[in-house]
């Protein structure tokens, strides 16, 4: 598979940058692999497709507010940071991304806050458009994480060109979000409501957790023909014990087990044991999937609508089938399903 196979033309206005008005009354497109079929539901109806003990597996990662605004001392410029990783908690380290790159060298400083309450020195340039700055501040840990939380803004994806409202704060988070460290939502995820979790818990479904901190790399384009070549930033994973337990259960009982989003399936498939069972893991991953690729764990899974030539639609048509997703998304077009991270769902079986 090349690139170019995954490239189509999607209409500008399909891209959603509003939520639905309710979680779950999202449009929800089901793709039967086995007899070939697509039906056309709401994202409510997804609990007709499970049954007692099988599996959905939820990504619990909480995106924290990583996108602030600072001024160059001196020049006084705007310039907008965006936090993706931190490095050292003693020294406040973090690596960032800058816009407008250009203007920012080593040794600048930057001020965040109406009165300067905030202060970064750029210590690295790490990439053309990547930084790493010291924040200078002397209140304890807490104190400073208190005050990124003050200043930072939801990191909505830049499609999305309206400002940053109220909503966004609840809306860009999934409503079982609980381990802060995501820079981007895990979007499949934010269609569930509490009635919906409520309701399948009651049915029998289990509702495993695992944690996969979603960074920028799951949106950094493919930038090479030959997709064997591309390199996927790292992103952290936490598997515990007892939702390896649960989903190994429903293996080996033949549930079915669902994969609610892109990072849940790239967090399971990256600690796989010999067996075909997942492993417990604590760690980071890099793992590109494309097709062909064959899955061990999951054999269902719940996805939003995706861009072109982007790494998640071509996990997702490793997972569906190239050509049978190449349908679909006709379909989807055809249809004006809502695409990206406040779009649509869609749920393979």
């Amino acid at each position: 598979m090349k690139l170019s196979h995954f490239s189509f033309d999607l209409p500008e206005e399909l891209l959603a940058d509003r939520p639905s008005d309710i979680r779950d009354e999202a449009r929800l497109m089901v793709l039967d692999r086995k007899n070939q079929t697509i039906e056309h539901k709401y994202f409510k109806d997804l609990i007709d497709y499970f049954d007692e003990d099988d599996v959905m597996i939820l990504n619990n990662t909480k995106v924290f507010p990583a996108r602030l605004y600072g001024n160059k001392e001196k020049t006084g410029a705007r310039i907008e940071v965006f936090l993706l990783r931190e490095l050292n908690e003693e020294q406040r380290l973090w690596d960032v991304l800058v816009d407008p790159a250009r203007k920012i060298r080593i040794g600048n400083k930057l001020y965040f806050g109406d009165d300067d309450m905030l202060v970064a020195e750029v210590i690295d340039n790490t990439t053309s458009r990547g930084r790493t700055l010291r924040f200078l501040y002397d209140g304890s840990y807490n104190e400073f994480r208190q005050k990124l939380t003050e200043l930072g803004e939801t990191p909505l994806p830049k499609y999305i060109k309206r400002e940053v409202e109220p909503e966004d704060e609840e809306r860009y988070q999934t409503i079982f979000a609980k381990n802060e460290g995501a820079v981007a939502a895990p979007t499949a995820g934010l269609h569930f409501s509490k009635h919906l979790l409520k309701r399948l818990e009651i049915k029998g479904v289990k509702l495993p957790e695992i944690t996969l901190h979603v960074g920028l790399g799951t949106f950094n384009p493919v930038e090479v023909e030959d997709l064997s070549k591309h390199k996927m930033d790292s992103e952290e994973i936490f598997i515990e014990d007892k939702s390896v337990q649960i989903i190994n259960d429903g293996i080996k009982t033949k549930r079915r087990i669902c994969a609610v989003g892109t990072t849940s399936m790239r967090a399971i498939e990256s600690s796989v044991s010999s067996s075909g069972t997942l492993n417990p893991y604590a760690g980071w991953t890099n793992k590109f999937i494309f097709p062909p690729y064959e899955f061990s764990i999951a054999n269902c899974m719940v996805t939003n609508f995706h861009t072109p030539k982007s790494t998640l639609l071509m996990m997702v048509s490793a997972f569906a089938g190239h050509d049978f997703m190449k349908k679909a998304y006709e379909e989807a077009i055809k249809e004006k399903y809502r695409f990206y991270t406040y779009g649509d769902a869609m749920l393979i079986i």
